[in-house]
């Protein structure tokens, strides 16, 4: 029987992400998938990134993962969301080449030292009491590990549907796995159900592209990679087309006919990402919705027409599609379908997504109730991380709030729970003036070198950065300009007789960086990028400062450890209701348990007493 430390279940883009950040770290893994060839598939649609979603991608990044180096090898049009926004809310996205992407993901992992890909379907655990011990392959084949990390993705009892056919299956031309969520039902708790959808495919080469308004990319990119620079392959347009009155006749006179309002499915859909069939009935005063053309391949002619999903027939899709502009002869190469899969309640899990019930079990991506590529892989990244640290006996790594864009994802889903599939959005941080996508690998990369799961060459690159950054602070900052002088390089600043630096003067509204050159003639061999970014720093320095205190009251608050075996039931003064909560999510930190949905102040006083009355509640240095 082969042994590795690690063994990951499932080849999407959390399984892919926790194999090589596994390896990485030094660890034996083993990626089980039923097919080899589907590893770094895009299930869905055929774009990475966004607002939020660039955030997770640059986090990954910085802690030197796969997705935003596969992107940019595929990237076919960028473009940076929010553009005319501040920086904090800003997300560069991708149109990506889906055979680009799959390549450069299996090129990537294929050459990662320690990674063995295994095909076959896990179809059971190998469990010593409430420890695992491996897994077992295609009914008999048993591989031993130390730490099992669970990435289902849509598969696990996947049911697809079309109008009111269905039929199991994980997505098309794959099967579903049964076998295994039927185990883990057994196993453990919270299994719920989940649906999401997608657009039927068009042929592009059957569009009237002449009639429909082109979506260029930026002219200027801005890339997923801190590694990258420019694009690597050929650049597209995309097209869009609305719906009209015509359009949504025809879906509302076939609602009894859709997978979702037919009763067809259990599962709870996506609420910020509806199906056709929802934007008609939830928005009946709209008498039009945006539909994005948006090309698979540079040598595919298949279309993703995003923000037309649905379950309807496949005769009534072709009808509404060919109803919409551009659109009235095209070839329909795939129906739409919805799809419902189980998943689990993330409250069931620690900050580092091991499963609390199973020891040295990892869940993540969709079978934690997400929808999204990129927060898969960020899951799928720090599950990874943590099955290789349990597999080394070292404690678990866990990202905050206050630090990460994936520390606010992990702490939503494990403190709140899903009610629907969970997908990130900049609104969720508090703390999202600091947590910017340009700063994510001065955040997190730092950290990566510590765990040992960054690479010579991130190491190297990102050094230099620093080094740059360091260098052109102390040259913006060293000598300080009147309000006259700064006029004079065309920069208006008050006539208050306040001497400023060059690096002050960068965040002063309007002002370019041809000026600071003025004032600063140094600063022209400066790359553009270190400029870019210190501009940015000083635009929130101010806000910055002030976000930093609150930021270390949050820490401190973070740093109050709450024991596993702590005795909630034995609080006088709980209702039953926060009893319950507390005893099923099990927060880990005081700062956990205050964003329990519910929670009140003096809740949140009655434990931090118990914690010091107990001699527990003493702060300690956080994981990370």
């Amino acid at each position: 029987m082969k042994h590795y430390d690690v063994i990951v279940v499932g080849g999407g883009h959390a399984g892919a992400e926790a194999a090589d950040a596994a390896a990485r770290i030094g660890a034996s893994v083993a990626l089980v998938t039923m097919r080899m060839d589907r590893i770094g598939v895009m299930s869905c649609n055929p774009a990475i990134g966004g607002l939020g979603k660039g955030h997770l991608v640059r986090e990954v990044d910085a802690l030197d993962g796969l997705m935003a180096r596969a992107g940019d090898r595929a990237g076919i049009q960028y473009r940076l969301l929010n553009r005319r926004k501040g920086p904090a809310v800003q997300g560069p996205r991708i149109q990506a080449d889906r055979a680009l992407y799959r390549a450069a993901v299996q090129e990537m992992l294929s050459g990662r030292e320690g990674l063995a890909i295994i095909e076959g379907e896990v179809t059971g655990f190998t469990l010593e009491g409430r420890r695992i011990q491996g897994v077992v392959v295609n009914g008999d084949i048993r591989i031993s590990g130390r730490s099992v990390v669970l990435t289902a993705g849509t598969f696990l009892n996947g049911v697809m549907h079309v109008g009111p056919k269905s039929a199991a299956g994980g997505r098309v031309g794959d099967q579903a796995s049964n076998q295994l969520a039927d185990l883990l039902r057994e196993i453990a708790p919270g299994r719920g159900r989940l649906k999401t959808g997608t657009p039927p495919r068009l042929d592009g080469k059957t569009i009237n592209w002449d009639v429909l308004e082109r979506q260029d990319g930026d002219v200027d990119p801005v890339m997923l990679s801190f590694l990258n620079k420019v694009p690597q392959v050929g650049q597209i347009s995309c097209g869009i087309t609305h719906t009209n009155d015509l359009t949504h006749q025809i879906v509302r006179e076939n609602l009894g006919q859709s997978a979702m309002y037919g009763g067809f499915i259990e599962g709870i859909g996506p609420r910020y990402c509806p199906s056709i069939e929802d934007k008609i009935v939830r928005f009946s005063d709209k008498d039009s919705h945006q539909v994005f053309l948006e090309p698979e391949g540079l040598d595919d002619s298949t279309v993703y027409p995003n923000g037309i999903s649905t379950s309807l027939p496949a005769d009534v899709q072709e009808r509404y599609v060919r109803s919409i502009k551009g659109l009235e002869n095209v070839q329909i190469l795939q129906p739409g379908y919805a799809i419902e899969y189980d998943y689990f309640d993330p409250c069931g899990l620690t900050r580092g997504l091991a499963v609390r019930e199973i020891e040295g079990l990892f869940f993540a991506g969709q079978i934690n109730g997400t929808t999204g590529y990129e927060e898969a892989a960020a899951q799928g990244l720090l599950a990874g991380i943590n099955a290789a640290r349990h597999a080394r006996d070292q404690g678990e790594f866990v990202l905050q709030r206050t630090d990460s864009y994936i520390g606010v994802m992990i702490d939503d889903l494990v403190t709140r729970g899903v009610t629907e599939p969970y997908r990130m959005f900049t609104s969720r941080a508090e703390y999202r003036l600091s947590l910017r996508v340009d700063n994510a690998d001065q955040r997190l990369t730092p950290m990566g070198i510590e765990l040992g799961c960054v690479g010579a060459a991130r190491q190297a690159a990102f050094d230099a950065k620093m080094q740059d950054l360091t260098a052109a602070r102390a040259m913006l900052g060293k000598d300080r300009f009147s309000p006259n002088e700064l006029s004079a390089a065309g920069i208006a600043a008050n006539r208050d007789g306040i001497r400023r630096s060059a690096l002050e003067v960068l965040a002063f509204p309007g002002v370019e960086l041809e000026q600071v050159v003025r004032l600063v003639p140094e600063a022209e061999a400066v790359a553009t990028e270190i400029m870019e970014q210190l501009q940015r720093e000083s635009l929130y320095s101010s806000y910055e400062d002030r976000q930093k205190h609150q930021l270390e009251a949050v820490r401190r608050d973070e740093n109050w450890a709450i024991p596993t075996d702590f005795d909630f039931g034995a609080i006088a003064g709980l209702s039953n209701e926060l009893r319950q909560k507390l005893e099923r999510v099990r927060p880990e930190t005081l700062s956990q348990a205050s964003r329990i949905e519910g929670m009140t102040p003096a809740a949140i006083a009655l434990i931090h007493l118990k914690l010091k009355a107990a001699s527990v509640g003493r702060p300690h240095e956080a994981s990370a």
